[in-house]
């Protein structure tokens, strides 16, 4: 086996990891939320074939983000220490050791202001009947692994990368400034892609809704940003999956 080979079983095994982590969060929201999304409509089609083509969908779309991040994260810097150490037989919890303080902090943090900020949510959001709801294990599995694969493994690794080849021309490592323009990009992304599920429990996008939803997920977005960049992938990780989870005890404890 030559040098490369031995690089290229490694990735493809961390590609492999990171892909079935981030299905399990598809799998949970597909099962838990698109039968509500469905009620009792007549489809032309088997209501489990709808499932099996909304999971094969997103599966595709996971594939391609993880497939971006685990090739183009070692060359700016960005990494999964937890993850690259499952797959290079070293010890996961040494490497989770270090990523642990500031992603409990950050999902401390978050989850303080995910509460906070929807005391400010528009009254075309308070006010409207849900039409579904998103269990915690749903938003702790797919917001936590499968949205920060998406968001922060993918494409922000492919906006740093980006800007690395084409305006450093590969020289030296990724200038902080372009790493805080991927992150904030990437997060506004990260607001962004939330408004098509907003638009499915309110009546109308207004104005306020849609700055509403995009700028406090942006900021979140940020964050989370932020954390990869600094610890790696697992830190935001666990801040993000950590900050649903605190929302949602402090709203069953102040009810």
């Amino acid at each position: 086996m030559t040098m490369n080979d031995s690089l290229r079983f490694p990735r493809l095994k961390l590609g492999l990891l990171l892909f079935l982590a981030g299905m399990l969060g598809v799998g949970v929201l597909s099962i838990t939320v698109l039968p509500q999304v469905l009620g009792d409509a007549s489809l032309p089609v088997p209501s489990w074939l709808v499932l099996v083509a909304s999971i094969t969908q997103s599966g595709v779309l996971v594939a391609l983000v993880v497939w971006a991040g685990t090739s183009l994260a070692p060359k700016v810097g960005l990494g999964a220490p937890a993850f690259e150490a499952a797959v290079n037989n070293q010890s996961v919890a040494a490497a989770l050791r270090p990523q642990l303080p500031p992603g409990i902090l950050g999902g401390l943090l978050g989850g303080l202001g995910l509460f906070a900020v929807g005391g400010y949510a528009p009254a075309e959001i308070t006010d409207m009947d849900q039409p579904f709801t998103v269990p915690l294990l749903a938003r702790v599995l797919y917001g936590g692994i499968t949205e920060e694969l998406l968001l922060r493994w993918g494409l922000m690794t492919l906006l740093v990368w980006m800007a690395w080849r084409l305006l450093q021309r590969r020289i030296g490592t990724p200038k902080i400034i372009y790493i805080w323009l991927a992150i904030v990009v990437s997060a506004l992304l990260f607001g962004a892609g939330h408004l098509p599920a907003a638009a499915a429990q309110v009546e109308m996008l207004t104005t306020d809704v849609t700055m509403f939803i995009v700028g406090a997920n942006t900021v979140f977005g940020i964050l989370f940003g932020y954390l990869f960049w600094r610890y790696g992938l697992e830190t935001a990780m666990i801040a993000h999956a950590l900050a649903h989870v605190v929302s949602s005890a402090i709203s069953v404890v102040v009810a």
